[in-house]
């Protein structure tokens, strides 16, 4: 990944944070442009770093379940991402704990993806 593309990643992922924080029954909670940037970041590095390792965690369920649950662990490590990045960064809070990030680990993917499909 060259660093052009990192960067509309975190721009379109900056920019889903803020739409999320705008619906208010998903109880996720971003204080400010900025805040939303740091938060983009914070859980792009999760992602890098911690991901991995979950997927680690997850590979013996993964394999016992012959993968027919590989998109629910992969959502689950999502949700968990979601949660620690929250937990991290001051300024963006869950307002119903684990529900919340549930709700905004499926909006962030959906909203970013039809950010990605909208600009290419």
């Amino acid at each position: 990944m060259n660093i052009v593309s990192l960067l509309i990643a975190w721009l379109v992922t900056a920019i889903s944070f803020l739409i999320i924080s705008k619906i208010p029954l998903i109880g996720v909670e971003v204080d400010s442009l900025n805040k939303s940037f740091v938060s983009a970041a914070v859980l792009g590095i999760i992602n890098v770093l911690v991901r991995p390792i979950l997927g680690l965690i997850l590979v013996i369920p993964n394999v016992l379940t012959l993968t027919l649950f590989q998109s629910l662990f992969s959502f689950i490590i999502s949700v968990i991402c979601f949660g620690l990045a929250a937990y991290l960064v001051e300024g963006f809070r869950l307002r119903n704990g684990i529900w919340s990030a549930i709700m905004g680990a499926f909006t962030l993917s959906i909203v970013s993806g039809f950010i990605f499909r909208i600009f290419g």
